[in-house]
């Protein structure tokens, strides 16, 4: 029986990753070696990354609300504190979208809390 090659799946699976290194400078974008470790590497990036992403949301939203909450010489903790304390049930991405965008209603909210 003759030995079986397996050039075609071999050839699609090498098309495959090198499409997905597109972009990638130098060897990393036309080697295959090379381009399956900097693609995979990728992966492990965009893995940890996604659940970064969250973390780093929060904490810009949580910077944004204490500056806009300091205007009115209250901190942050001492905000969240009243907020909870008076049951009012907003996420810190609206907080702080209204801080924002709405600094008129925000600073109601505010000093109904004081």
């Amino acid at each position: 029986m003759p030995r079986a090659n397996s050039s075609v799946p071999r050839h699609r699976r090498h098309k495959k990753i090198l499409k997905m290194a597109k972009g990638y400078w130098g060897a990393r974008s036309r080697l295959y070696r090379t381009a399956k470790e900097a693609v995979e590497r990728g992966w492990l990036y965009a893995y940890r990354d996604r659940r970064r992403k969250k973390r780093d949301f929060r904490r810009l939203w949580i910077t944004r609300i204490n500056a806009a909450v300091r205007q009115y010489d209250m901190s942050y903790s001492v905000f969240i504190h009243k907020l909870q304390e008076n049951n009012i049930k907003l996420n810190r991405k609206q907080l702080s979208e209204m801080a924002i965008r709405e600094p008129q209603s925000f600073k109601k909210l505010v000093e109904s809390l004081k």
